[in-house]
């Protein structure tokens, strides 16, 4: 092939940059992917929103892949990662409105959203707040409370508070490596506790909203396109009661994959997105 028919590759592969935006929190840290084409001409953009305790770190290699034909978009919600904190704990709203006024501050007249885990359950809400401004939404391992796991909660609130000799690096270590199951390959395990761990004492904040959320009644007032992407983490058989809820909505069933979804970001994935999120 003629040298001058030869594409770099950052010619091909989308520009991923971080920024600060401003919400009623505070600031807003923002991982993006912009495509090489600029990002005018290509699909809509979509908003990614993490599980708590983590951050859009974890949608970095998903940014990446999905990012060659949109802007992607994955914040750090308030308190976690480099974002401003909220001076009280949040309700799964709360954190919602940080994510509408990114949307504002952008002047986005469209987006797609996506989250997983309790971050489905932001995303959700978003939706509902904004139905003229959310054309598609994606769901993927859904949440839904029960007042065993409330009580659990309260019982022994997580990630773990610090302790002066250590305790609960091991105890939290040992919840990572149950969580992913060996999954992941050791050092992606090591990035992901890192993560939790610098989100601080306040990091349990999310999980909590997440277990006040009425997942089943707010899906119900959810009414754009929507697939439900179940996978076979902690929340698979949560996640199928979620559908029950809403029934309108797609399901699609990845059970090869657990937690570790979007860190993996296997092509069944990409592919079953691409198909649901085009223009």
């Amino acid at each position: 092939m003629a040298k001058g028919n030869v594409r770099s590759r950052s010619e091909t592969e989308p520009r991923v940059r971080r920024g600060y935006f401003e919400c009623r929190y505070g600031q807003l840290h923002v991982h993006n992917a912009i495509p090489p084409g600029g990002g005018f001409d290509e699909g809509t953009a979509l908003i990614c929103v993490h599980p708590s305790p983590r951050s859009g770190r974890l949608f970095q290699r998903f940014l990446t892949t999905l990012g060659r034909d949109r802007s992607i978009y994955a914040p750090d919600l308030p308190g976690y990662g480099e974002s401003d904190p909220p001076s009280a704990p949040p309700s799964i709203a709360d954190y919602a409105s940080a994510i509408v006024d990114f949307c504002d501050t952008m002047r986005l007249r469209q987006v797609d959203l996506l989250g997983f885990q309790n971050g489905s359950l932001v995303a959700a809400e978003v939706a509902i707040a904004r139905p003229a401004v959310v054309r598609r939404i994606v769901l993927a391992s859904v949440p839904v409370p029960t007042e065993a796991g409330r009580v659990a909660f309260r019982r022994s609130p997580w990630p773990a508070q610090p302790l002066e000799d250590g305790a609960h690096l091991i105890r939290e270590w040992r919840r990572t490596l149950e969580t992913h199951r060996a999954a992941l390959p050791l050092e992606a395990l090591a990035r992901a506790f890192a993560d939790e761990l610098y989100n601080g004492p306040n990091a349990w904040w999310g999980v909590k909203a997440a277990l006040e959320y009425e997942t089943l009644d707010r899906l119900m007032l959810v009414t754009q396109p929507t697939l439900i992407v179940r996978c076979r983490d902690e929340f698979w058989d949560a996640t199928a009661l979620a559908h029950e809820a809403n029934p309108k909505m797609r399901l699609v069933e990845l059970s090869q994959w657990g937690a570790e979804l979007f860190e993996q970001v296997p092509e069944p994935l990409v592919s079953t997105l691409r198909e649901f999120l085009r223009r």
